[in-house]
């Protein structure tokens, strides 16, 4: 069985070296059809916060491994959970 030389890797830079100097046709062996859409577009929100509040959101996700934007994504995601199942989103003092 003849190995693989396509490309293992999620770096744009280097797919499109790859594909620069190589033709798709030399690979439909191994190629897959896809039916679904590979890339679902989203809405960029774009926000300002004062510095310190951006600094902590950055110190938060460095912590967790994440970037940033990981991180605010994952808060709105669990808030509109929240909502949907009912919750209230306000925090009782």
């Amino acid at each position: 069985m003849k190995k693989s030389k396509l490309p293992k890797t999620d770096s744009i830079q280097k797919l499109a070296e790859f594909w620069d100097a190589h033709d798709l046709t030399d690979f439909e062996n191994e190629l897959d059809e896809v039916t679904e859409p590979v890339f679902v577009p989203g809405a960029a929100i774009q926000l300002h916060l004062p510095t310190s509040e951006a600094a902590a959101v950055q110190k938060l996700a460095r912590a967790k491994g994440v970037t940033r934007e990981e991180l605010i994504r994952t808060w709105v995601r669990e808030k509109l959970v929240g909502r949907r199942n009912g919750r209230s989103t306000k925090r009782r003092a």
